[in-house]
């Protein structure tokens, strides 16, 4: 099913808010992507309630959730959350992504990321976006190269993953940059 209510365009890839509607399709991308995943994000629960919840933080003005859908089929071949959004004299926030094990390599998060930034500067009018990665992510790693953004610095012991904290690298990218 072809979706129109895009908040954004590119050549193959459209962003638009993550809904209710989308619990089944992104259970079973989670499904199918979970042995990719679970190096990087540990194990998640597919449940209608986790995902009930994973929707609520978007009802607050610190967090906007996105997919990004083939324009061709309305498909969802990837996920973006905008995440701790400070306003204020800091206008930020903390990127959070995922691509899908059937749809890597195609260039579409690259491109998907590249219309939320875009999103994030124009329209929420956030300066700067951050994300904070694994060093042995190298997808990742390279994804955020290609967008323009900047290596600032290294976080030990940064995030609680597979009952392990793990280390992070800290990017940023900020609207004069872009």
């Amino acid at each position: 099913m072809t979706r129109t209510s895009y908040l954004g365009q590119g050549p193959r890839v459209a962003i638009r808010h993550v809904g209710s509607q989308d619990y089944a399709e992104l259970t079973g991308l989670a499904q199918e992507s979970a042995e990719m995943l679970r190096r990087w994000l540990g194990a998640r629960e597919n449940t209608v309630e986790a995902f009930e919840s994973y929707l609520e933080r978007f009802e607050q003005p610190t967090h906007e959730g996105f997919v990004i859908c083939l324009r061709s089929t309305g498909k969802i071949v990837g996920g973006v959350n905008i995440n701790n959004i400070i306003r204020g004299t800091l206008q930020s926030g903390t990127l959070g992504y995922t691509a899908y094990a059937s749809t890597i390599g195609y260039g579409y998060m690259t491109e998907g990321l590249e219309l939320v930034i875009q999103l994030a500067f124009d329209q929420l009018e956030l300066h700067r976006l951050e994300a904070n990665i694994q060093p042995d992510n190298t997808s990742s790693l390279n994804l955020v190269k290609r967008l323009g953004f900047q290596r600032e610095g290294y976080s030990a012991a940064f995030q609680f993953i597979n009952g392990e904290w793990r280390d992070h690298e800290r990017w940023a990218v900020t609207a004069e940059a872009r």
